[in-house]
């Protein structure tokens, strides 16, 4: 609508200074001024068409100034044409303003030629110079201008796409960040709870109290060590010692399963095939993988066997963690630790599933041996 608005104000001005024109006497035609008046109505007619129409635009306006040069000239119509072509440029299609660019140039030469040759006289060359004037610089300018626009509209496209990678990466990273937390937190805390409220809980005696304050002690010790090679691999990601020192992988599996032992869980480990050498990012997450899967088995379990199953095959590691069912069958894999398992496998482009099976809780999950890049 603003559009539309500015079309017809443009029209309106170009022909109220043209009748001003003519009204104050500025031509004097034999003819009589009045027959200046059609040309230079159809030709701010056709500034209506600049946007939605430039090609009829061009046209009409054309034709209008053919008129008017036959019955004249006039100055007011000239003017309102290069207004006319000038918008063309910078409205319509490209080859529009090649087209018109190739026509304004070849009639200027042409103009320029049959001058010097008809009249012989340098001074001829004024009409030429003249027609280049009203079709040939509107023409560039607005190809210019169109020019510009474009690259401006580039350049905000650009700014917009960089501020969506920008969020993005910070999603992202916000997501990892998340997850490295609550798996490298949630394990010790949990045991710590879990522990903590036994003791508080029933009289379990001298040896029982200290196996409890021991295992509490371990988890909130490996807790702490863990959360500050976490902060300071996060306050310098280039720091190599602090990434070995987070980086855990399948070969501490043993480890993990003695550590949940001493909470209280029964754990059995296998593993099938011939172990090899994994990229970080996959030992890293099936580290995760399992070491969540005890602490929900530990947390929502009833306390029955955990078997964690690793199977080395040519082109994926396979993981299957099974515990008793207890409490798990309620979460139904919505909790954030089974989100954040899921989240590691997918991001690897393997997969995950968690539910119950039989009367157990399964946690399943399938990770590439190679990661592409």
């Amino acid at each position: 609508m603003r559009g539309r608005i500015v079309d017809l104000a443009l029209a309106g001005a170009g022909l109220s200074i043209g009748l001003l024109m003519l009204v104050t006497g500025q031509y004097q035609q034999q003819w009589g001024a009045g027959w200046l008046v059609p040309p230079l109505v159809v030709c701010c007619a056709a500034l209506l068409l600049r946007r939605t129409a430039p090609l009829a635009s061009v046209l009409i306006g054309t034709a209008a100034i053919t008129a008017d040069v036959v019955v004249g000239p006039s100055l007011a119509t000239p003017l309102v044409y290069t207004q006319v072509l000038y918008d063309a440029c910078v409205h319509g299609r490209q080859s529009l303003a090649r087209a018109l660019l190739a026509c304004s140039v070849a009639g200027s030469v042409i103009t320029a030629v049959v001058a010097l040759v008809v009249f012989r006289d340098v001074r001829a060359l004024g009409l030429a110079i003249l027609l280049a004037l009203v079709t040939v610089v509107p023409v560039l300018t607005g190809t210019h201008v169109r020019h510009h626009r474009e690259q401006a509209s580039i350049a905000r496209q650009l700014v917009r796409l960089t501020e969506l990678d920008r969020a993005n990466a910070v999603a992202g990273e916000r997501a990892r960040m998340a997850r490295e937390l609550h798996d490298v937190i949630a394990n010790h805390l949990s045991a710590v709870a879990i522990h903590a409220t036994a003791a508080l809980s029933a009289d379990l005696g001298p040896a029982r109290t200290r196996d409890a304050l021991q295992v509490i002690r371990e988890n909130s010790v490996r807790g702490l060590a863990e959360m500050r090679q976490l902060v300071g691999f996060l306050r310098d990601p280039a720091g190599g010692s602090a990434a070995e020192d987070v980086t855990a992988g399948l070969a501490d599996l043993e480890d993990l399963a003695g550590r949940a032992r001493r909470s209280g869980l029964p754990v059995a480990v296998s593993v099938r095939g011939e172990p090899a050498d994994l990229p970080t990012s996959v030992d890293l997450a099936a580290y995760r993988i399992v070491q969540e899967s005890l602490t929900n088995a530990l947390k929502h379990g009833s306390g029955g066997p955990v078997t964690v199953s690793v199977s080395y095959a040519p082109s994926t590691v396979d993981i299957a963690v099974a515990s008793s069912l207890g409490a798990a069958a309620a979460s139904d894999g919505a909790g954030a630790g089974v989100i954040g398992m899921r989240e590691r496998a997918e991001l690897l482009g393997g997969s995950l599933s968690a539910g119950p099976c039989d009367d157990r809780w399964l946690v399943s999950a399938s990770l590439p041996r190679q990661v592409t890049a």
